[in-house]
């Protein structure tokens, strides 16, 4: 069975293997930034403590405060889910409160649906109303997540070259 637990370095081993598979794309829901060092279990340390600290203060200046989550299953990282709680105007044009991604070797399992089911019930605690999550156009399995999750299409913004799907989800 699935869990959701806060990111921590003993998953270190297994997120290296994920990380590989993503072959340098963007693992959306994960907090990587260029400057993160995920490689080194020091560097990889510092990462998942400032995830965790995320929290309560953001990660970088003109950032929000975002709840970072990984699905996993043991030792095994299968991918990740943040939780951002407020929207920038880049934010609520662009990405939304949500984002995730499931490694590749994992996909096809329903974790992406799951994991989003579960930080909705997170936002719906914190008595958030609506959530907003945004997903590429062409990206059908994301949209499908989202929907499955009763993600209502509001409208499909350009960012540049990109076309995105911005969904909302009534949490009342």
């Amino acid at each position: 069975m699935p869990e959701l637990v806060a990111p921590h370095p003993r998953f270190h081993r297994s997120f290296l293997e994920s990380h590989a598979e993503w072959a340098g794309a963007t693992q959306d829901g994960a907090g990587i930034d260029d400057e993160d060092d995920v490689i080194t279990p020091a560097g990889f340390e510092r990462y998942t403590t400032s995830l965790v600290a995320a929290e309560k203060s953001p990660r970088r200046p003109g950032r929000v405060t975002d709840t970072y989550r990984w699905v996993v299953e043991g030792d095994e990282y299968l991918g990740a889910v943040s939780f951002r709680h407020e929207l920038t105007d880049y934010l609520l044009n662009f990405a939304g409160h949500v984002g995730y991604g499931i490694r590749p070797s994992a996909r096809g399992r329903g974790l992406a649906t799951w994991a989003l089911a579960r930080t909705a019930d997170l936002a719906r605690r914190r008595r958030y109303p609506r959530i907003l999550v945004v997903c590429h156009d062409r990206n059908a399995a994301s949209a499908r997540v989202i929907e499955k999750n009763g993600g209502v299409l509001e409208d499909i913004r350009r960012d540049g070259d990109q076309a995105l799907r911005r969904y909302w989800i009534d949490l009342g």
